[in-house]
């Protein structure tokens, strides 16, 4: 099976109709309808149903055309990314993190970078889950992650980022949102949302509020689910700072608690490249200057 076929195929169960696929395919109809039967005869199974008004997706066809656009779609942009970077770079640097806002100042860095090594890309990748075994499976060359995550890992190297705190997420309009710190005592009677793959630390902080006994809580699935729940006033949500966007939709107020989470970026300990370890240090240097930035 190839591009070609994949198109045509793809075509065919638009129009439904042998003649017009050709037509926009710029082939001939006998052309389209071979190519089809070959692909046909290689999946072992029909995709369409032929008849004297055209062609219909039979039932497993209609399945397997869903999966060849979305396969298609990627196809096409790998092809683009691949274009673009053989255009202008000769090397790259994959960075992981679980949401695009856990690192601020990465849109910052970047621009600082280029202006020394042009041909060097810099490749975001979004894992909200699996990203330390993504990272280990070398398939990305440096991890955002926190520093408790990294114990008895071989064969990387951490480098310290910052210290992220515990924030109270509300509505603007919500009160708890118009001081500026929010204590345990603030959150009696509340509903507290809690769970979404919390670090230990939040975790710690979570239970304690709960075994009070005077919060109420549910469980919801992740941040953006968190996000969606507090803005339908189901209730306020305690997170880590690394997770604000600065947006302002959103308000995050610091809470009055000890813990914290040490936030590092990790990169392979064979992988010596320059680049990659300016690129580090551009980061480092961004944090450190950012001291009176909520974090």
């Amino acid at each position: 099976m190839n591009t070609k076929q994949i198109d045509y195929c793809i075509e065919l169960a638009r129009t439904q109709n042998f003649s017009k696929a050709a037509e926009n395919m710029f082939v001939s109809q006998p052309t389209l309808s071979y190519q089809i039967r070959l692909l046909e005869e290689e999946i072992g199974f029909a995709v369409f149903e032929r008849s004297g008004k055209g062609a219909v997706l039979t039932p497993a066809g209609a399945q397997f055309v869903s999966f060849l656009t979305n396969m298609r779609e990627e196809l096409k942009r790998a092809v683009e990314q691949g274009q673009n970077f053989s255009a202008q770079y000769k090397d790259s640097i994959t960075i992981s993190m679980m949401v695009r806002q856990a690192l601020y100042f990465l849109p910052e860095a970047i621009i600082t970078f280029a202006k020394k090594y042009p041909h060097t890309q810099i490749v975001p990748v979004f894992r909200y889950e699996n990203g330390i075994e993504h990272f280990l499976n070398n398939k990305t060359d440096i991890l955002f992650c926190l520093k408790e995550q990294t114990r008895q890992i071989p064969g990387i190297d951490v480098h310290d980022l910052f210290e992220s705190h515990i924030y109270l997420i509300s509505k603007r309009d919500d009160v708890l949102a118009s001081g500026n710190i929010v204590r345990e005592e603030d959150l009696y009677g509340r509903t507290l949302m809690v769970g979404g793959g919390s670090p230990p630390a939040l975790k710690a902080v979570q239970h304690r509020l709960i075994s009070s006994g005077r919060i109420d809580y549910f469980n919801s699935a992740d941040h953006d689910t968190t996000l969606v729940n507090i803005a339908s006033d189901r209730g306020v949500c305690l997170a880590p700072g690394f997770l604000n966007d600065h947006s302002g939709l959103i308000a995050w107020t610091p809470f009055d608690c000890p813990e914290s989470f040490s936030c590092v970026l990790c990169t392979h300990k064979n992988d010596n490249r320059e680049e990659l370890k300016a690129f580090v240090s551009i980061l480092q240097d961004l944090y450190r200057e950012a001291v009176a930035f909520p974090m």
